[in-house]
């Protein structure tokens, strides 16, 4: 199965000569640094200052990338990915960088409407997801992960933010829906860690069902999971971890110069491939109390899986194994995956288009830093058009 993700037939089943034609389109645009610069500039503006661009950004790079402006929107999707191609979808509420009580309840109600269609929908739905300041300021994160003091009314936010975690992971254990809590930036992420360390040790004693993310561009990421599998052995739970390479790379990077402290992300792309091959060989190898999902656009990563996987004759469809794509993205991957079997699922983003603006900007610029993704996309992009002679 070498040459498995160069099938474009298979990888482009979905997409009619349209939508091909469109993602052409905008991997071209993708592939230019300095017009993904500009471009999000103008967008960032474009909504500030509610010029009436939602229609264009709508019919374009919206629609490649998310499911929809709500839930409902996104059904016709899930339904035709698990129909025609076998992949699953996380439905995944992008909107980004609230900040009030009544938008934290919003999202936590929205969770766990996701959870709902996944009760509903076990194949073609599997995981719900949720941001952890989805459901909290994220100064309340960076402020509890420095064991800074609380005041009196921040303790009582606290508290409702953990209430919120503490609500959709029980909604979840109690409807048997697999729960993805995203990573977010190093120095909030301490505190976030300890609340889902907490959730696990409640809702992971029978299977892995609350997974937490190692973001493995981080170097402390792999001792963290192995810390974190030491713990649950000794105290009896299952560990369940969403393994990804990591989307704030330039910002951690700034930061640390800024403010004097050594950078949390490993030296270079080949030091974080190395990191992220170690964490899921550890993973597979300890499978029998750990759950993976392997978020991954990495073709040798995803042949590496598949070889352990095998090395540990673990079937294709275990449910302990998860290989997950974002949706307009690596198509190859996934279609192709789900053609031999193996679970596969897609993060499909939905929101109102001006609240999920910030998270199309952040896949533009993290397709265009990661060296080889844009150009690989276009290629298996040129070779479907040919062969439908478009």
């Amino acid at each position: 199965m070498k040459n498995l993700f160069n099938n474009t037939e298979v990888a482009f089943a979905l997409k009619n000569n349209k939508e091909l034609k469109r993602a052409h389109f905008l991997f071209k645009m993708i592939s230019k640094p300095t017009l993904v610069k500009l471009g999000s500039s103008l967008a960032n503006f474009a909504i500030k200052t509610h010029l009436p661009v939602t229609g264009l950004i709508r019919s374009t790079v919206f629609d490649h990338f998310c499911g929809g402006i709500s839930e409902e929107d996104c059904l016709t999707v899930v339904d035709n990915m698990y129909a025609k191609g076998g992949v699953a979808s996380v439905l995944d509420y992008s909107v980004e960088g609230k900040e009030t009580e009544k938008q934290f309840d919003a999202a936590l109600n929205m969770t766990l409407k996701t959870i709902e269609y996944g009760k509903q929908r076990p194949d073609s739905i599997p995981f719900a997801v949720f941001k952890p300041t989805g459901f909290g300021r994220f100064d309340m994160f960076v402020k509890k992960g420095e064991n800074a003091t609380f005041t009196a009314e921040e303790e009582k936010e606290w508290e409702r933010i953990v209430y919120r975690f503490n609500v959709a992971c029980k909604f979840a254990y109690d409807n048997d829906v697999l729960l993805l809590i995203d990573a977010e930036h190093s120095w909030m992420q301490d505190a976030a860690d300890e609340i889902v360390l907490d959730m696990m040790r409640k809702y992971n004693k029978e299977k892995a069902l609350i997974y937490n993310t190692a973001q493995m561009y981080r170097w402390d990421r792999l001792q963290y999971l192995k810390d974190l599998h030491e713990i649950a052995k000794a105290e009896g739970f299952h560990v369940g971890m969403k393994v990804v390479r990591g989307a704030y790379m330039e910002v951690e990077r700034e930061r640390a110069t800024e403010r004097g402290y050594k950078s949390p992300i490993c030296v270079d792309k080949a030091a974080t491939d190395v990191n992220y091959d170690a964490a899921v060989t550890f993973m597979l190898d300890n499978l029998d109390t750990m759950g993976l999902f392997a978020g991954t656009h990495n073709e040798k990563s995803s042949y590496l899986i598949m070889d352990l996987l095998e090395k540990h004759n673990v079937a294709h469809n275990d449910r302990r194994l998860y290989f997950g794509q974002l949706y307009g993205m690596s198509d190859n991957i996934s279609f192709n995956l789900a053609k031999e079997k193996f679970n596969v699922a897609k993060y499909l983003p939905f929101g109102p288009v001006r609240d999920v603006i910030p998270y199309l900007i952040r896949r533009a610029e993290e397709n265009t830093s990661v060296a080889g993704q844009t150009n690989r996309e276009l290629d298996l992009i040129e070779t479907e058009m040919k062969r439908r002679k478009l």
